[in-house]
């Protein structure tokens, strides 16, 4: 084993299981070509998991199950890091998220001011779609994610149930960041946001 590959491993032993990463993590102890080698002798006998291209993981273990697929929030992070971006949960994910929709789409998208970026993982897919700056000024905060899950749900689709869980399950600083980031949203927005704002009855 060479000096670059010890580094390396021993980096990642200092990760906890799950981390994703990609070869920019190391660039700091070898070339671009003696890491992509070091990486590729570590994946050859498991001690990590090529999850596509340039993407890995230290991979988590069921006692029972084995291995368990990536988490889809740390294989965008990995990707956000490597293009020096920022991420923001969108869709039927940011639903799902803060528990409004219990389904776990297919498909989870992050939206991102850096390059667009597609990977599939086992049977996900996970999508960072290119916005723009107005939609990525709440990124990385929980208002960030309700504003996106609000907008996929649709003005129909949100109901007092929604409103109620929201107000009840956000802290009071989440919430009066919402009321805050009004600005950011659409009109049809504003009534949904002042109602969840407000303080949960008792």
């Amino acid at each position: 084993m060479d000096s670059v590959e010890k580094r390396i491993g021993s980096r990642i032993q200092g990760k906890d299981r799950g981390w994703c990463f990609t070869p920019k993590a190391f660039l700091d102890l070898g070339s671009p070509e003696a890491v992509r080698l070091a990486l590729h002798r570590m994946e050859r006998r498991s001690a990590v998991r090529r999850l596509a291209r340039g993407l890995y993981d230290l991979p988590r273990r069921h006692p029972t199950i084995g291995l368990l697929s990536a988490d889809p929030e740390k294989v965008a992070r990995a990707l956000a890091e490597r293009d020096v971006a920022r991420l923001q949960p969108s869709g039927a994910y940011a639903a799902n998220l803060l528990g409004l929709s219990e389904q776990v789409p297919a498909r989870i998208v992050f939206l991102t001011d850096g390059p667009a970026r597609h990977v599939r993982i086992g049977h996900q897919d996970i999508v960072l779609k290119n916005t723009t700056p107005r939609n990525m000024a709440t990124a990385g905060t929980v208002s960030g994610t309700v504003i996106q899950a609000l907008r996929h749900l649709g003005a129909k689709q949100i109901g007092e149930s929604h409103i109620a869980h929201l107000r009840q399950t956000l802290s009071a600083s989440d919430r009066a960041q919402l009321k805050r980031d009004l600005i950011y949203v659409p009109g049809w927005m504003h009534r949904l946001i002042d109602a969840i704002a407000e303080e949960p009855h008792a």
